[in-house]
């Protein structure tokens, strides 16, 4: 029960990610906040009726008044909030190629990506602050990291900025008692990845696993279990840190 007594947000908490994470946080004892455009209070009831303290919330991280908003009305229904995981992004379904990509492509990835996860720090570290001992995870990626054959420019963009973000923010807030850290998944096969990845020839799977030096794909708790590490007290001397998980894809120095 690493987090009981804590408040957890989780934005993008109702993806396949967001929802194993909220699960995760729930089954420690954590008081968990679920964030999204659209499901969150449905997602929330239901780890409300399996024992959890849960509370679902509709907000576009696009919006930094309904940003502000919803830490408030968190910080009264459940206290805290105590940690941040921001998971709310992704290409959102826009172009790879250059040349398809029009100016509103980027834009979407840039203020989901970036200017949502800065909204959402920005937002919720008066209440980390306060608590003494606050912890935000960002979700950078090996697209951000390295080039991907997978998504596109803007995405590469956004990912590598939060990198920066992530690494500014944490020497910023530090001597508050923040800790502020960003996991770099490789390609976890949620719903959406899981129908690409199936649509490879054979051949191009098999490129997809030999560039893996264990040679297979993670299962998504591969994932949730190093964001509740780098939230924990376990990780209490951690910061700034990118935490590469793509099982020795991308092995930077």
């Amino acid at each position: 029960m690493r987090f009981e007594g804590r408040t957890a947000v989780v934005t993008g908490g109702t993806g396949g990610l967001g929802r194993a994470v909220c699960a995760g946080f729930a089954a420690e004892g954590a008081a968990v906040a679920v964030l999204d455009v659209a499901g969150a209070e449905a997602f929330a009831e239901t780890l409300t009726t399996a024992g959890a303290v849960a509370a679902g919330y509709t907000v576009d991280v696009r919006d930094p008044a309904q940003v502000t908003e919803v830490m408030s009305t968190i910080h009264r229904d459940l206290g805290g909030p105590h940690i941040l995981v921001a998971l709310a992004g992704g290409s959102l379904g826009t172009p790879k190629d250059l040349p398809d990509i029009e100016p509103e492509h980027l834009d979407l990835v840039v203020d989901v990506n970036l200017k949502g996860t800065f909204y959402c720090c920005q937002a919720a570290l008066p209440y980390l602050s306060a608590a003494g001992e606050g912890a935000i995870v960002t979700t950078s990626s090996i697209g951000g990291r390295q080039p991907s054959p997978v998504t596109g420019v803007p995405y590469a963009a956004s990912k590598a900025a939060l990198v920066g973000l992530t690494k500014r923010l944490a020497k910023e807030v530090g001597p508050d008692g923040v800790r502020v850290n960003a996991i770099a998944p490789g390609l976890f096969l949620t719903d959406r990845l899981q129908g690409m990845f199936d649509g490879l020839s054979q051949t191009e799977r098999d490129e997809v696993l030999n560039a893996i030096p264990l040679r297979r794909m993670p299962e998504l708790r591969e994932a949730v279990d190093p964001i509740l590490f780098l939230c924990s007290a376990e990780a209490s001397y951690i910061t700034g840190v990118v935490l590469d998980v793509n099982g020795g894809r991308f092995m930077p120095l």
